[in-house]
This record gives C-alpha cells, sequence and structure tokens, in this order.
C-alpha cells in the first residue's frame, strides 16, 4: 500500500484551516479587511473607492457594537484630521482619494453628522472615555445650528446645510430620520429638540405615501404650508437611499405602525423576487431584485428573521455589506 508523502497530508490541513477561519470570520472582520484602510478611511467601492461621512459613521457604529476601539480611534482620527469643518464643527461630506483637492464641495451631510455623533456617544459609554461624549456634543450642537429649522409646522433637519431651502419649500430625506441615534441624544442631553424631530419626523413618514405603493420617496419635498411633494430635480423612486426608511424605525421601535407601508408591499412578493426599488410615481418596480443588506432589510421589516446573519458574501459592496451589518446590529440589540 503506497503511502501520501507526508506534505500532501499538510498541505491539506493548512487549506482546511484557512477555508474554516475564512468561513468563520465574523462580519466585521470581513467588512475591515475589504473597505477600511490602514489610515482609517472606509471606501465606497461602489462609487469610484470615495469616503463619506457616512461611511465613516457606520464603520464607527460597527466598531463600538464589536467592541473594536482601536478600529473606532482609527476611523475617527481620520475622520477628524480630513473632513473635519474647523469654522462649523460639521463634517464636509465626501474625500475624493487623489483628486487636488479632495473635498472640494464643503457641505455637510446631516445623517453622517448624526452617524459619527451617535457612534461617539455610544463609545462614551461602552468604554467610559469623557473625551468621546465631549465630541459628540460639540457636533450634536453643530446640527441643531446648522441642520434643523422649524418648516411648514415640523421641526426637521435638513439634508445639509446649504442648498436645500427652496424658501417656499426645503428638500428632505426620509432616510436621514435616525430616529434611534435621536432618541439617545436626547435621553443623554434631555433638549426638547430631539424629541421634536422624532414626533415630527414620524408624522412626516406618515404623510409620504405616494403612488399605489404608497411609499416615500428617496427625496421629497416639504412645503411651507406643511404639504409634501415629489422633490423636483430628483428621481421618483423608492430606493437605495429610502431602503434605510424602515431599518430606522424598526431600530427605534420594531412594533411600530409606521412599518405597515413596507410590510404591505413585500410582502406582495416571493423573497428573493423582491424588486430592488420602486418607481413610485410611475407604478413599476425594478428589473432586478433586492440581494445582500437590502434584502436583509426586507426580512428585518417583515420579521422573517431567520435569514439575516452577519456573514457577508464575498461580491458585496460597501453599501450592502454596510445595510446587513447595521440591520443584524439592530436585530441584536432588540432581541
Amino acid at each position: 500500500m503506497k503511502h501520501k508523502p507526508f506534505w500532501l497530508g499538510w498541505i491539506c490541513s493548512v487549506l482546511l484551516l484557512a477555508c474554516s477561519a475564512q468561513a468563520g470570520a465574523s462580519g466585521w472582520e470581513t467588512f475591515k479587511s475589504r473597505f477600511v484602510t490602514a489610515e482609517g478611511r472606509i471606501i465606497d467601492t461602489a462609487n469610484n473607492n470615495v469616503s463619506h461621512t457616512e461611511g465613516q459613521g457606520y464603520g464607527m457604529l460597527l466598531a463600538v457594537a464589536n467592541d473594536d476601539r482601536a478600529t473606532f480611534d482609527r476611523l475617527w482620527q481620520w475622520t477628524r484630521t480630513q473632513l473635519r469643518n474647523p469654522q462649523t464643527e460639521l463634517f464636509y461630506w465626501r474625500y475624493v482619494p487623489g483628486s487636488d483637492d479632495p473635498v472640494a464641495d464643503k457641505n455637510n451631510a446631516a445623517d453622517g453628522d448624526v452617524l459619527l455623533a451617535w457612534a461617539l456617544q455610544r463609545a462614551a459609554r461602552k468604554w467610559q472615555d469623557p473625551a468621546y461624549q465631549q465630541a459628540s456634543d460639540r457636533i450634536q450642537r453643530a446640527i441643531i445650528k446648522l441642520d434643523v429649522i422649524r418648516f411648514g409646522g415640523h421641526t426637521v433637519l435638513m439634508p445639509g446645510a446649504q442648498g436645500f431651502n427652496k424658501t417656499s419649500y426645503v428638500v428632505l430625506n426620509p432616510s436621514y430620520f435616525l430616529f434611534q441615534a435621536w432618541r439617545e441624544f436626547g435621553e443623554h442631553s434631555h433638549l426638547q429638540v430631539w424629541d421634536a424631530l422624532i414626533n415630527d419626523g414620524f408624522d412626516l413618514l406618515g404623510k409620504l405615501s405616494f403612488g399605489k405603493t404608497g411609499l416615500p420617496l428617496d427625496w421629497v419635498a416639504l412645503n411651507a404650508d406643511g404639504s409634501v411633494a415629489p422633490a423636483v430635480g430628483y428621481s421618483n423612486r423608492f430606493s437605495y437611499d429610502a431602503i434605510r426608511v424602515p431599518l430606522n424605525i424598526w431600530w427605534y421601535d420594531p412594533h411600530s405602525l409606521a412599518l405597515v407601508p413596507f410590510q404591505r408591499v413585500w410582502q406582495g412578493y416571493s423573497r428573493m423576487l423582491t424588486p430592488a426599488w420602486f418607481d413610485v410615481l410611475a407604478n413599476t418596480p425594478a428589473p432586478y431584485h433586492l440581494e445582500g443588506g437590502l434584502l436583509a432589510v426586507r426580512d428585518l421589516t417583515l420579521n422573517e428573521t431567520g435569514y439575516l446573519s452577519d456573514r457577508l458574501a464575498p461580491d458585496q459592496n460597501y453599501f450592502s455589506a454596510s445595510l446587513q451589518l447595521l440591520t443584524w446590529q439592530a436585530f441584536q440589540e432588540k432581541r
């Protein structure tokens, strides 16, 4: 009887261990290996590897949830060094690597600012470091000063400090309504503005029912009289922005009636044939289907939580992976 060379068995063992380690790697470890650079920049792999405050905030939130202070500090250091606007205490929303001026657009993105402040406040609580809370407080004050206004009978979060107030109406992005973050800000500071944003945000969501689907659009207009309409100059889709709306609602209250419009639409499709988006005004679905993190939001919303996992597929891009891990985090927190 011939024996296999000893080295063949050794190679097989090494390959099995490597495959096992890869299969067992947490979603966070996989996320870091794909999207977090050595200097602490999260790259948007579906958008020319730019970085933005949304991504930095998502990464910092996930780092806190995974008790990874080293990565959190690296992300925060890069963000405050490269994106912080010293005049406002808010953050330039986008960084374009390789550009002569990587932050040519000096506007902020309110969701990114909220995510950064939220992650910092959670970090302060987890790691008992008041410096994180002080940084969060500075951002929260700047958000209130520059991004929050009273308009059309509602307290609303503007998408950015510049460009969205059209005098007779304002342009809003419903996916920026980060209810759980606002709740935690209010619990810390006891400022009533956060409760006002929550209450008026849910009131607005009740009005943002368009077309046969009854879904919100990615971008909407709030008129001075309090009425709402599709935002001029933007798509008429419930798509890659608004897909985050039900996640934000669920994270705040898994039993909220505000989830019903999304449940009603998605229940009309088998899981793997759920359209990736809807043209809400034309009443036409996307010709392709939800997958990855977007499908995870659908599963969470319909309480089909057995499908949820933090294991990322090999081909998932930054946004899909972020949504999947955030959905998993929300689910874990509310179990």
